[in-house]
């Protein structure tokens, strides 16, 4: 984190606040694991601190420390409106751009307090007094962790802490496989373990709770699989209809595009899931090496996120969608051929 940063953040926080810290819609395990081991380590320097989520999260991540104080917005609204109100620091973490939230956009844009972003996307927005952003690092929990550091505070890490920055690191980096995972990140790992996070027990709250109709709509989106091996690309579709034949829920999807990367000589991966509630599909995008899913999302999808990791999402049905997106793809041969 920058020296002038650090110095903003100091000053904000030199007195006791009340303070929001806000996730995105739709958390994932670095969402919700950079704001819990956020909230916990302000508390400890006094601080009075609230974790809000626009809406709910997978129930594989409910078992973290903290969890069961977040405020979720859309259950909540008026709890949410008047927390953020009356707070003077609101930190957002793990998106750069307040569209990100949902209609917590609206609350957030008519606070007085000032933001402080912590964030790892491409192209942040300029709406914080304070904005630590770094698009080369594996997480937003990672970056926690330098948050602290930089702050000179790496003693009040608490295994509570740990344990919610290593979930978030963990499941961001695809546990440690993505090429986001750098020295660095290995280095923060083994600080967080030495703080009391075990390596063992994450990865059996957070992988080892497949239901029997998540192993079956697994195996549902694998028969869906789409392969185009002149393009270097795999493609999932999974319909509203196969959803709520196998009982969905939040988070159950999670994972699955990357068993298209898998593929041998695969390069691009998508899965298309309809959501019949929202009138969208939604759009996961992985990539190996240089092909960048980011300006992919953004250039079709108004989507966005990583080079290797982005969504997406479209307004078309899902044929008109496939449709489309297999008649984009050729502009895309050479970039595909030469990822790697």
């Amino acid at each position: 984190m920058k020296k002038d940063t650090t110095q903003i953040v100091e000053k904000l926080l030199a007195s006791p606040q009340e303070i929001v810290i806000v996730g995105h819609k739709n958390p994932d395990g670095d969402a919700v694991g950079s704001c819990l081991g956020l909230s916990f380590f302000l508390k400890s320097l006094g601080h009075n601190t609230t974790v809000v989520m626009p809406n709910d999260f997978p129930d594989f991540l409910k078992w973290l420390p903290g969890v069961e104080e977040i405020i979720i917005y859309e259950k909540d609204r008026e709890t949410t409106a008047d927390l953020v109100k009356t707070a003077n620091v609101v930190f957002t973490l793990d998106f750069n751009s307040l569209d990100r939230v949902g209609e917590l956009q609206t609350v957030l844009e008519n606070t007085a307090a000032k933001f402080v972003m912590i964030d790892h996307h491409q192209q942040p927005a300029d709406y914080a007094a304070a904005t630590y952003s770094d698009v080369k690092m594996s997480s937003t929990s990672e970056m926690v962790y330098h948050f602290i550091d930089a702050l000179g505070k790496t003693e009040k890490l608490s295994k509570e802490i740990a344990v919610n920055l290593y979930t978030g690191i963990m499941t961001d980096t695809g546990s440690f496989r993505f090429s986001s995972t750098s020295p660095t990140t290995h280095r923060v790992a083994a600080k967080l373990i030495e703080a009391g996070a075990e390596s063992a027990t994450v990865n059996q709250n957070v992988y080892d709770t497949n239901s029997p109709e998540r192993m079956k709509l697994l195996g549902v989106a694998l028969n869906n699989l789409v392969i185009l091996p002149e393009l270097h690309t795999a493609y999932i579709t999974l319909t509203q209809k196969d959803l709520d034949d196998h009982n969905f829920k939040k988070g159950d999807t999670e994972g699955f595009v990357n068993y298209a990367l898998s593929v041998k000589g695969i390069n691009f991966a998508v899965i298309f899931i309809e959501n019949k509630q929202e009138s969208i599909v939604k759009i996961s995008f992985r990539s190996k090496g240089h092909f960048s899913v980011n300006d992919f999302a953004r250039n079709h999808y108004s989507g966005g996120g990583h080079i290797n990791a982005a969504g997406g999402k479209s307004s078309q049905d899902l044929n008109k969608t496939i449709n489309e997106f297999i008649s984009i793809l050729p502009r895309y041969k050479n970039e595909l051929t030469n990822a790697l």
